[in-house]
Protein backbone atom coordinates (compact mmCIF):
# COMPACT_ATOMS: atom_id res chain seq x y z
CA UNK A 1 0.00 0.00 0.00
CA UNK A 2 1.35 3.42 -0.95
CA UNK A 3 1.74 6.03 1.79
CA UNK A 4 -0.98 8.68 1.93
CA UNK A 5 0.26 12.20 1.30
CA UNK A 6 -1.37 14.65 3.70
CA UNK A 7 -1.06 18.35 2.83
CA UNK A 8 0.13 20.55 5.71
CA UNK A 9 -2.45 23.32 5.45
CA UNK A 10 -4.19 23.25 8.82
CA UNK A 11 -6.96 20.88 7.70
CA UNK A 12 -6.59 17.18 8.47
CA UNK A 13 -9.28 14.96 6.90
CA UNK A 14 -9.36 11.59 8.65
CA UNK A 15 -11.97 9.90 6.44
CA UNK A 16 -9.42 7.50 4.92
CA UNK A 17 -7.80 6.51 8.22
CA UNK A 18 -8.66 3.95 10.90
CA UNK A 19 -8.81 4.85 14.61
CA UNK A 20 -5.63 2.83 15.25
CA UNK A 21 -3.68 5.03 12.83
CA UNK A 22 -4.57 8.32 14.49
CA UNK A 23 -1.97 8.61 17.26
CA UNK A 24 1.11 8.71 15.04
CA UNK A 25 -0.68 10.56 12.26
CA UNK A 26 -1.92 13.35 14.53
CA UNK A 27 1.44 13.68 16.30
CA UNK A 28 3.26 13.96 12.97
CA UNK A 29 0.66 16.37 11.56
CA UNK A 30 0.85 18.67 14.58
CA UNK A 31 4.66 18.60 14.37
CA UNK A 32 4.50 19.59 10.70
CA UNK A 33 1.97 22.35 11.37
CA UNK A 34 4.12 23.84 14.11
CA UNK A 35 7.17 23.70 11.83
CA UNK A 36 5.10 25.61 9.23
CA UNK A 37 3.91 28.12 11.87
CA UNK A 38 0.30 26.89 11.60
CA UNK A 39 -1.45 27.09 14.98
CA UNK A 40 -5.13 26.86 14.05
CA UNK A 41 -6.25 23.45 12.80
CA UNK A 42 -9.46 21.80 11.69
CA UNK A 43 -9.54 18.03 12.11
CA UNK A 44 -12.34 16.43 10.11
CA UNK A 45 -13.34 13.12 11.69
CA UNK A 46 -16.89 12.84 10.37
CA UNK A 47 -20.12 12.40 12.26
CA UNK A 48 -20.77 8.64 11.95
CA UNK A 49 -20.87 6.67 15.20
CA UNK A 50 -18.57 9.07 17.06
CA UNK A 51 -15.66 6.63 17.44
CA UNK A 52 -13.21 8.79 15.45
CA UNK A 53 -14.36 11.97 17.21
CA UNK A 54 -13.82 10.38 20.63
CA UNK A 55 -10.36 9.09 19.63
CA UNK A 56 -9.32 12.48 18.23
CA UNK A 57 -10.43 14.27 21.37
CA UNK A 58 -8.76 11.75 23.64
CA UNK A 59 -5.45 12.30 21.83
CA UNK A 60 -5.86 16.09 21.87
CA UNK A 61 -6.53 16.09 25.64
CA UNK A 62 -3.18 14.37 26.23
CA UNK A 63 -1.13 16.50 23.81
CA UNK A 64 0.69 19.26 25.70
CA UNK A 65 1.05 21.29 22.50
CA UNK A 66 -2.72 21.80 22.33
CA UNK A 67 -4.05 25.00 23.89
CA UNK A 68 -7.77 24.41 23.28
CA UNK A 69 -10.18 22.47 21.04
CA UNK A 70 -13.91 22.59 20.31
CA UNK A 71 -16.57 21.52 17.82
CA UNK A 72 -16.38 23.39 14.54
CA UNK A 73 -19.24 25.79 13.75
CA UNK A 74 -22.03 24.37 11.57
CA UNK A 75 -20.61 25.93 8.39
CA UNK A 76 -17.20 24.29 9.00
CA UNK A 77 -18.36 20.74 9.77
CA UNK A 78 -20.23 21.10 13.06
CA UNK A 79 -19.66 18.15 15.37
CA UNK A 80 -18.09 16.28 12.43
CA UNK A 81 -14.94 18.39 12.81
CA UNK A 82 -12.86 19.67 15.71
CA UNK A 83 -11.14 23.04 15.74
CA UNK A 84 -7.78 23.03 17.50
CA UNK A 85 -5.59 25.90 18.64
CA UNK A 86 -1.98 24.97 19.30
CA UNK A 87 0.15 26.71 21.90
CA UNK A 88 2.53 29.34 20.64
CA UNK A 89 6.08 29.13 21.97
Amino acid sequence: MDPVVVPIDGVLDLHTFAPGELKGLMQDYIDACLESNIHDLRIIHGKGSGVMRARVRSLLEKDLRVHVFEDAPADAGGWGATLVTLKRT
